[in-house]
């Protein structure tokens, strides 16, 4: 990773909005163009219901990138959380065409005139201690095993695409129910509680600005949030403040690792952790031990060394 000055810490923006883009493929070029010129990396999604992404580069950089998607009619009032990072964390700049800025692949879902009301993160407490809600963490199982709100149901999803089934499942535990949604950063949780109204759910809300917000905005004192928050980059997880979390990436497996599972003897840096170790063949350990050991060569010749993927790599 790139790293910064003392004085100067890469800004992370985390972003989306659900609008209608009809014209979004037009845009593609010209949003690579804006934000490569200015030395932005990252990963924006554009697709007809809008535009959502994670992107870095320096505080000017990327106020200038929000600026400019404002001034766009369509994309005015964009979700945005901000954090910093002290190394870059993304490799390139990506943008991506896709069928839906967030996969659920129910096309009935209206997110822009169908979901849920919005919970500020200072109103969020009160919401889900009470007993009569029922909680639901919208993200994956990767996702929640390194933290999760007190009381939230977790679905045990492994993609986005997997949530409309597990709410099926669950629809008379959740009919008639108040119920809290949440997830990294609002757009899951957003088109969850579209999804819940399209099936009956009427009662259903959403954290505004998702875990990140609340992370920002709650003082640690007062937070409800237990353990860290997984991010889609090479800082893997933030926590109270939205600073940098301890935890680390499984190269085998791509799974988050926490520090105590890092101390595991099943845990081999870039070859196996305790989530993984007993599924790997010894071909398979092979293979990473000789990457593992590429890696390490390159980091004492102070090389960038992309091999082993980004901890940004796109997941739904």
């Amino acid at each position: 990773m790139i790293s910064s000055s003392p004085e100067q810490r890469f800004r992370v923006a985390a972003l989306y909005r659900f609008a209608a883009l009809p014209e979004h493929e037009a845009l593609r070029s010209e949003l690579a163009a804006f934000c490569c010129e200015r030395g932005i990396r990252g990963t924006l999604l554009l697709a007809a219901e809008g535009i959502n992404g994670t992107v870095a580069g320096t505080p000017e950089a990327i106020e200038a990138l929000i600026a400019h998607l404002e001034g766009m009619p369509a994309l005015s009032g964009l979700e945005v959380k901000y954090s910093t990072a002290s190394e870059m964390p993304f490799h390139r700049m990506k943008v991506r065409l896709k069928k839906e800025i967030v996969t659920m692949g129910v096309p009935a879902v209206d997110p822009v005139n169908q979901a849920g009301t919005y919970v500020e993160p200072a109103e969020w407490n009160s919401l889900i201690v009470d007993p009569d809600t029922v909680v639901v963490d919208t993200r994956n199982a990767y996702e929640t095993a390194i933290g999760t709100f007190s009381r939230a149901v977790d679905p045990g999803t492994e993609t986005f695409r997997d949530f409309p089934a597990w709410a099926e499942r669950n629809l008379n535990r959740l009919k008639g129910r108040k119920v809290a949604m949440f997830c990294t950063g609002g757009i899951r949780c957003e088109k969850a509680t579209a999804y819940m109204k399209l099936i009956g759910v009427d009662d259903v809300y959403h954290l505004k600005g998702g875990i990140l917000k609340y992370l920002e905005e709650v003082p640690p004192e007062e937070s409800l949030w237990e353990g860290e928050c997984f991010v889609f980059d090479e800082r893997v997880s933030v926590r109270h403040g939205l600073e940098e979390g301890e935890a680390t990436l499984c190269r085998a497996c791509r799974h988050p690792l926490t520090p105590q599972e890092r101390a595991s003897p099943l845990f081999q840096e870039g070859i196996a952790c305790p989530r993984c170790a007993e599924s790997r063949s010894e071909a398979d350990r092979t293979r990473y031990a000789e990457r593992q050991r590429q890696i390490e060569l390159a980091e004492k010749r102070g090389d960038r060394f992309p091999i082993g993927a980004p901890a940004g790599k796109q997941r739904a």
